[in-house]
């Protein structure tokens, strides 16, 4: 019997080594390799879908955590795995794809954080959040160059520079764009924690530092198990993961521990050096909520003159203290009251039932035509007034519109925020007099911080520096009562006391007033939507915290210690890459040239070929 000579397409394997037998040639042919090439391309895509999955998942868990730290929600040990978080899903990522993920965390946690500006509007809300995101955008670029320092370092420093690219995104959306708005920075949450302990040394930028260093370095530890993040496995690889987790523990119960003592710190006596001063804080409330809270044109100086006619009465019956002057919030008069007879009127009216000067939040035309000033008026009885401090730190779209002659025909809208505010040019303190008990005066020096101004470093450094002896803060955030603005403010008032190891005085027209100790604790404060009024002992200080010294240096250094860490990874990746290539390039080059004896992978040609 003839036999056939086998094909080309038939290559007999050695015996013991033989190969299943081709398919046959035909339509069934066919249709094995369209499902050889499916099986392949799933094989090939399998593992970085699975990997752009978890990144993704753990982006919008990052952001919900975060977000959820701040207040009204005040879930603050989230913040630690929330940074982590984010970490983690951009670590070894492309740039594209982890500016993306940051985008989403940044909306995520915006959402959370400050959705309650839906109250001007769905439009303002949608355009604020979308904007400010692209900051944590760039966090999520800086986060993924940084954590290429892993490849080219032999100590792992990325952890530190990591926490600087969280200080370098708040330097950046604190002052940018139109003054910035740093509402948001990873300081405020943590005001609880014995991280708050370090406020009055390095300032709100060293504490967002310090909060992010802490999940830095979990993200460090559990980097060692995700796919993306492990090295070449050794025996040595548990050993390392021990180490690393033993070196993190380490660490943070360091921050942690010195944090804790530090909270009581005082650099100077509890009770002053220098006297003490009575201060009346009066709470008005308002009619309504939201755009229209303020209600009708002076309805709301009318409302403060009544409950300073109560608190003069619980003076004169001796429930209170005599206040040595009254604090009203800002916007307590909404129409100038050195040009509106009736709205003097009232002020005077108030001042002489109180017999004390009243620091009035008032609203000022000018210094040009359409145009405004938010300022604080020291008005004594009798109507003079001796002090005046004007807002330096503006709400953009809220009290000063950019671009106005340009946006206005474009955006009616916009003309509901009346005329175009002004900043003001001085740091926040007023040299004034206040009446003694035997019928003299004595002179003061009140700090001011309106509003807005409280997320500004440096706003309210230089109210200190300045010589602020008592520190005072208005404001009128009646448009955003029943939201998560009103707690996250008032914690932000406990951040800065802390910081500036100063008593805080707090007025507002009808949200939540109130007195902080020095050390953060909330002594009194009022309720929401109602009238209310305290007398307070705030005692005279002069000490400087280091915060307030050097804050400045502090924040310049840490968003220079981020973007230097941003940029080297940037080099690193580089480096990688040509390392990568040349190690391919010369295995490319021993492949083709080399002699295959010296390959252990080598196999004959005819192997390789099939023939």
């Amino acid at each position: 019997m003839s036999t056939t000579a086998p094909t080309s397409a038939q290559t007999v394997a050695p015996e013991g080594d033989r190969a299943e037998p081709p398919a046959p040639i035909g339509r069934g042919s066919r249709r094995g390799r369209r499902r050889e090439r499916r099986r392949l391309r799933n094989e090939r895509w399998t593992e970085p879908r699975r990997r752009g999955w978890l990144r993704l998942l753990l982006t919008l868990a990052s952001g919900l955590a975060v977000g959820l730290s701040w207040e009204p929600y005040g879930l603050w040990p989230l913040l630690f795995p929330g940074v982590a978080g984010l970490t983690l899903a951009v670590a070894g990522a492309r740039p594209r794809r982890a500016f993306g993920l940051g985008y989403l965390f940044g909306l995520v946690m915006l959402v959370l954080a400050i959705g309650w500006i839906h109250v001007l509007g769905v439009p303002v809300a949608v355009a604020l959040i979308a904007f400010e995101a692209l900051f944590f955008a760039l966090l999520g670029l800086a986060l993924t160059l940084v954590s290429r320092l892993r490849a080219v370092t032999r100590f792992s420093l990325w952890p530190v520079g990591a926490a600087a690219a969280w200080v370098l995104v708040e330097f950046g959306y604190a002052r940018f764009p139109f003054g910035g708005f740093g509402w948001t920075r990873i300081a405020y949450p943590v005001v609880d924690t014995p991280l708050a302990g370090y406020l009055p040394f390095v300032g709100v930028a060293g504490v967002s530092f310090l909060t992010a260093l802490l999940g830095q370095l979990l993200a460090w530890v559990l980097l060692r198990w995700l796919p993306w993040g492990r090295r070449q496995p050794s025996r040595r690889t548990g050993r390392g993961t021990l180490g690393a987790l033993g070196a993190a523990v380490l660490v943070a119960a360091v921050v942690v521990g010195v944090g804790v003592p530090l909270r009581g710190w005082e650099p100077e006596p509890a009770a002053g050096t220098q006297g003490s001063v009575n201060v009346g804080i009066v709470q008005g409330n308002v009619p309504g909520r939201g755009i229209e809270a303020m209600g009708r044109a002076r309805t709301v100086t009318l409302n403060h003159l009544s409950q300073t006619v109560d608190l003069a009465t619980d003076v004169r019956l001796g429930r209170m203290p005599r206040p040595d002057f009254i604090l009203w919030p800002e916007n307590s008069t909404d129409i100038d009251p050195t040009e509106d007879a009736q709205t003097r009127l009232v002020v005077d009216a108030a001042a002489r039932i109180a017999g004390v000067p009243i620091m009035v939040g008032a609203v000022m035309d000018g210094p040009g035509p359409d145009e405004r000033q938010t300022s604080a008026l020291f008005w004594q009885p009798g109507g003079t007034i001796t002090g005046r401090y004007d807002k330096r730190n503006l709400v953009p779209f809220g009290e000063w519109i950019p671009f106005r002659d340009q946006l206005l025909p474009l955006i009616p809208m916009l003309k509901l925020v009346g005329a175009q505010s002004v900043p003001g040019t001085r740091p926040g303190v007023m040299r004034v007099t206040v009446p003694t008990a035997d019928g003299g005066t004595r002179p003061l020096a009140v700090g001011d911080v309106i509003c807005f101004e409280l997320a500004y470093d440096a706003t309210v450094h230089q109210a200190i520096t300045a010589g602020a002896q008592v520190l005072m803060v208005q404001s009128n955030n009646a448009t955003y009562g029943g939201t998560g603005q009103i707690e996250q403010q008032f914690a932000i008032t406990r951040t800065r006391a802390m910081e500036t190891r100063r008593e805080i005085a707090v007025a507002t027209t009808n949200s939540v007033s109130g007195f902080i100790d020095r050390d953060g604790t909330v002594v009194w404060r009022s309720q929401q939507f109602t009238h209310a009024d305290r007398v307070v002992t705030m005692p005279l200080r002069s000490a400087i915290t280091p915060a307030v010294r050097w804050g400045s240096w502090i924040d310049d250094g840490l968003a220079l210690v981020g973007l230097l860490a941003a940029l080297v990874g940037a080099g690193a990746a580089v480096l990688v890459r040509r390392r990568t290539a040349g190690r391919l390039a010369t295995d490319h080059r021993t492949g083709q040239d080399g002699p295959t004896s010296q390959r252990p992978d080598a196999q004959p040609a005819t192997e390789r070929q099939g023939a």
